[in-house]
């Protein structure tokens, strides 16, 4: 199939009705509303479900519900819609049901601003919900790479009865390039046998995610952790880059994964024997390539656009083995190849042993080139 420029919001959309999604629910926010707003003419265009909610509360208990009947369902937001959601998230997870949902970060805290940003890192892989529970996250690089993991989220979201997010941010939902969408899947109407939609000769069924009797409850969670297990077994995802004979070792995810990328190809120009590490499934995280290169790398940098919620994972697994630096950019602020570059540079001259705090240097660092206030 030909190529065609498209926005990644748009892409995501599209991508999604053809992975066969029945229902959509959400609510508008910068920076993902093209998303819902082209859901809202595409979807009644073919006869599916779209509904508009009242707020984010509203519109992830409608895909709470619609998840119930075992077919496709999603929903769409950014950081602070997400926050709102995380209550139902848990609630999706705990009944066991399938969903998948895009956030298109932002900056933050607060309401903050509508520019690109990855500070919902903590809040989606590590659960921002109550209780205990792990999502698959996928955090594509490109409109392409976009494209192709919402149809996978659908999949793995149906294969183990959960919630599979796709996690990009502003950047990547607004940017426009070359890709090709897949052909249309057949929407399957034909709800599984666990779910609640009436089905003749069978009785009725009740979905829920309160469990009132404790051991029942631990049995449960039990359950569900040993599901985590075969995802983590299975669903790892991750491109790496000049791996084989690096000495350093860079490591980003989505857009900073992406423009981290050209800073080690100028690095590898120079001589340098330095690789990328981006992570696509940020939950399972790839930790077992990660713990070879611990191994071996003389240094770790981390690449974000948040104050180092990643970098807490990587320093887990590289566990002092090798010193791991950081540079990251927030508020919105998108870091320029040559930024990666020079902290490059900074990590090979530095002295600094394993025990290195990364992100204490990287504010002394951003204090002196950045400043502070408002």
């Amino acid at each position: 199939m030909a190529k065609e420029m498209i926005k990644g919001n748009v892409a995501v959309a599209e991508a999604a009705v053809r992975a066969g999604l029945v229902s959509y629910f959400g609510y508008p926010i910068t920076p993902q509303t093209e998303l819902l707003e082209y859901l809202s003419a595409r979807m009644p265009e073919l006869g599916r479900a779209f509904v508009q909610a009242e707020s984010e509360l509203g519109a992830i208990n409608m895909v709470y519900g619609a998840a119930c009947t075992g077919l496709r369902t999603m929903s769409s937001s950014s950081s602070p819609g997400v926050s709102l959601m995380t209550e139902g998230i848990s609630y999706i997870y705990g009944t066991e049901v399938p969903a998948v949902l895009v956030d298109v970060m932002r900056g933050g805290p607060g309401l903050g601003n509508i520019s690109p940003s990855q500070a919902d890192y903590t809040q989606v892989v590590h659960g921002g919900g109550h209780g205990e529970y792990h999502l698959i996250v996928l955090a594509p690089a490109s409109v392409q790479e976009a494209i192709d993991l919402t149809a996978e989220a659908f999949d793995l979201a149906e294969k183990y009865r959960t919630v599979a997010v796709i996690l990009m941010d502003g950047f990547l939902g607004q940017m426009m390039e070359p890709a090709v969408l897949p052909p249309f899947k057949p929407v399957n109407m034909e709800s599984p046998d666990y779910a609640v939609a009436p089905k003749e000769g069978r009785e009725k069924r009740f979905l829920s995610s309160i469990n009132i009797d404790a051991p029942a409850q631990e049995r449960l969670n039990i359950h569900q952790m040993s599901k985590w297990e075969e995802i983590t077994r299975n669903e790892v995802r991750y491109e790496g880059y000049f791996l084989d004979d690096a000495e350093y070792v860079v490591v980003g995810f989505g857009t900073c994964g992406r423009i981290a990328l050209t800073a080690v190809r100028d690095a590898r120009e120079k001589g340098i024997k330095i690789g990328l590490l981006r992570p696509v499934s940020l939950s399972p995280y790839p930790t077992e390539i990660l713990d070879k290169l611990a191994e071996r790398a003389k240094g770790f940098l981390v690449v974000e656009m948040n104050n180092g919620q990643m970098l807490e994972d990587v320093v887990s697994v590289v566990a002092r083995r090798a010193p791991v630096h950081f540079y990251g950019r927030m508020g919105g602020t998108v870091p320029y190849p040559d930024e990666i570059s020079q902290a490059i540079d900074r990590m090979i001259e530095s002295d600094a042993g394993p025990e290195l705090d990364g992100r204490a240097k990287w504010l002394e660092y951003m204090r002196k080139t950045i400043g502070q206030g408002a």
